[in-house]
């Protein structure tokens, strides 16, 4: 979430730079190109934000990481894989009849 912030702040500092220089003139024809750069560096920050947005869904269990699995112990797990060694799981046998 953060970058996402930082990209908003980056994004708003080349905004007031392209406002500053759309009222400022410089010598040798300086202020077009900077603005061209300018533009251009926005159009990536907003390409840049489009792409990072992410469903509310994935932000909520990335926060959460391993906090349930850390609940359950590693006694729980061990039950799990001795269950799966001794039972071979998946559908029952058809029986013939």
């Amino acid at each position: 979430m953060s970058n996402r912030r930082e990209l908003a702040t980056l994004k708003s500092l080349l905004s007031e730079a392209d406002l500053i220089l759309s009222t400022t003139k410089l010598p040798e024809n300086r202020t077009a190109r900077c603005r061209e750069l300018l533009a251009s560096a926005l159009a990536l920050t907003d390409d840049l934000l489009s792409q990072s947005k992410a469903s509310a869904a994935a932000i909520t269990l990335g926060r959460k990481g391993g906090s349930v699995t850390a609940k359950r112990g590693s006694d729980y797990f061990r039950k799990l894989a001795a269950r799966r060694k001794t039972h071979g799981g998946g559908r029952p046998r058809n029986s013939s009849e």
